[in-house]
């Protein structure tokens, strides 16, 4: 994952340029990003737990 976020410098012709740079996404835009991928990283968390008590649970009963 990159964030572009530009540095904040008191040197005015670093300032300038980096007016002049577009950014590529809009702070709004990169937070809503890092509540998705936390999101998505919590649900394929979840998924995984799922699937290790589904083995463990058919493994159980494949014993008995």
């Amino acid at each position: 994952m990159t964030i572009c976020l530009a540095p904040i410098s008191s040197d005015r012709s670093i300032n300038s340029d980096l007016k002049n740079m577009p950014i590529p996404y809009q702070v709004a835009v990169q937070v809503k990003y890092l509540h998705l991928e936390a999101e998505i990283e919590s649900l394929l968390y979840q998924l995984q737990s799922l699937n290790k008590q589904r083995l463990a649970t058919t493994s159980t009963e494949n014993k008995n």
